[in-house]
């Protein structure tokens, strides 16, 4: 029996979403006679009704590719529901495209936005399955998601770089890592890449803290401090308030959260703090080997389960099996990092600090 699948990348790109797509399909063909749908731009295709039918070439010579061959955009889930000037319900477009193409299984690919869709979708009775994508590592539900660990070795390898030309002059360098919730990327790289200092959006810092790490290699005769920090670590005092005064508050100074580091710093030790933001580089290039196969195993296992007929889950890694969660256990739930988390407690055991 032929299946007709549709598939869509959404949200922010990162490496391994076309390995992933690749492993979709590839398995399907294999499996079961199968008819792929590719739709643009995320959700917006399903709305829109803009896609294509592919063909098993298509899926050649991508393993290795960045990005997404189905391009990616973001529609927010809170908007899902309300119905703008275009006067148009995306939850009713979504769902005619699904009918119109006589679609079997609808597969997304996204972080935890899209899933949250995902899940609407399977509520109002469409047969989904999600592949969790993230360089924020943020899903709750998976040990990882594929495109963290490229993520990873891209920040390490920014890191390592730095390293070198702190130590030639003597600064402080202050790191800016992606991760606006979730610190996980910050905190791998981090120990991966030797940072003295990791600041992390669920670890609230002391900049004194910080700034008594700074002055104490200097007393240890060691030249240079490299501080990573993620784009949403905050000091305790900006925890205290609510996230839209917060984003309210840096908006009206114009600073960032490795600027405002870098200037207290300067003004509270004296030195010279440099700041480095690498900034969507961390999203791009090729997949690295770990999250090429990652991305194959979600893709066959997601193939398996539209064989098997088993719809309205995500797929996911717990241990070194692939399984799958039900998506409304998983959509909505961000994977933040506890202060108790093992890497948390090897990273202050290596003498690095988090400020707190």
């Amino acid at each position: 029996m032929k299946r007709r699948i549709g598939i869509l990348t959404s949200g922010g790109d990162c490496p391994g979403l076309n390995a992933a797509i690749r492993g979709v399909t590839r398995a399907a063909y294999e499996m079961f006679d199968a008819e792929i749908i590719g739709i643009h731009d995320g959700y917006r295709g399903l709305i829109e009704g803009d896609y294509s039918l592919m063909v098993r070439s298509q899926f050649s010579g991508i393993l290795t590719l960045g990005g997404t061959i189905l391009g990616t955009a973001r529609t927010p889930f809170r908007n899902m529901r309300v119905i703008g000037d275009d006067r148009v319900d995306k939850v009713a477009a979504m769902k005619k495209t699904y009918k119109d193409l006589k679609l079997d299984c609808l597969v997304t690919l996204g972080g935890n936005g899209t899933h949250k869709t995902a899940n609407l979708l399977s509520e109002e009775g469409l047969n989904v399955i999600g592949l969790p994508k993230t360089i924020d590592n943020d899903l709750y539900g998976t040990d990882f998601t594929f495109g963290f660990h490229t993520a990873v070795d891209i920040a390490t390898d920014v890191i390592d770089r730095i390293h070198t030309t702190a130590a030639s002059h003597g600064r402080v360098m202050v790191i800016e890592i992606m991760g606006n919730k979730a610190g996980w990327l910050t905190l791998y790289s981090g120990v991966a890449g030797g940072a003295d200092v990791i600041l992390i959006p669920e670890i609230p810092y002391s900049i004194d803290k910080v700034a008594g790490i700074v002055e104490k290699r200097a007393r240890d005769n060691k030249g240079f401090t490299i501080i990573a920090v993620a784009e949403g670590a905050m000091s305790k005092d900006e925890a205290k308030l609510k996230k839209k005064e917060r984003e309210i508050r840096r908006a009206a100074e114009h600073y960032s959260a490795s600027a405002e580091v870098a200037r207290q710093l300067t003004s509270l030790v004296g030195v010279e703090a440099r700041t480095v933001v690498p900034g969507h580089i961390q999203r791009g290039g090729s997949p690295s080997a770990y999250d090429r196969v990652l991305s194959t195993q979600f893709g066959v296992h997601a193939a398996e389960l539209i064989r098997d007929g088993h719809f309205g889950v995500t797929v996911a890694l717990k241990g070194n099996s692939i399984t799958h969660n039900d998506l409304k256990d998983v959509a909505g739930v961000p994977k933040l990092v506890p202060e108790d988390d093992q890497m948390v407690t090897i990273a202050k055991h290596m003498g690095i600090s988090f400020g707190a």
